[in-house]
C-alpha cells in the first residue's frame, strides 16, 4: 500500500500563495505517493571518461644549477672560493638561480652584489 505524499497531500502539485500559481511537488515529483527511497542519492561519476587523470604538463625537473653564461660563471666563482663557508656557497648558488628564475639573466648589479659578498670576510 503506498502512502500519500506528505506536502502535496497526494494531488502531486503545490500552489504558490501570492501568484496562485502551482507547480510539480519537489518531493514526490508529481506522483503524489511518498518517496520510499532514502534522502541521500549516489552522485559518484560511473563512466569511465570520469576517471582520466587531468590534462597536465609534466613537471619540469628542479634547476640545481644556474642555466645562462653569465649565472654559470658567477656560481663558478663561488665555488671556487676559499673565504667563505659552504653553506653561504649553497645560499649564494640558490640566490643565483632564484634571481635567474624571475629576471631571466644575471644583471650587472647582482653579480656585483655578489662578488662583494664574495670578498667580505665574516
Amino acid at each position: 500500500m503506498d502512502e500519500t505524499c506528505r506536502v502535496c497531500g497526494g494531488d502531486g502539485r503545490i500552489g504558490n500563495a501570492f501568484g496562485g500559481q502551482s507547480t510539480t511537488c519537489p518531493a514526490c515529483h508529481g506522483t503524489g505517493r511518498r518517496v520510499t527511497d532514502t534522502l541521500l542519492r549516489d552522485v559518484t561519476k560511473t563512466k569511465p571518461s570520469h576517471f582520466r587523470g587531468p590534462d597536465k604538463a609534466p613537471v619540469a625537473a628542479k634547476v640545481t644549477w644556474p642555466q645562462t653564461g653569465e649565472g654559470i660563471t658567477l656560481a663558478k666563482e663561488v665555488q671556487a672560493s676559499s673565504v667563505i663557508s659552504d653553506d653561504i656557497k649553497a645560499r649564494l648558488i640558490r640566490e643565483i638561480i632564484e634571481y635567474e628564475g624571475s629576471h631571466g639573466k644575471c644583471t650587472q648589479t647582482f653579480s656585483r652584489k655578489v662578488r662583494k659578498q664574495l670578498r667580505a670576510a665574516p
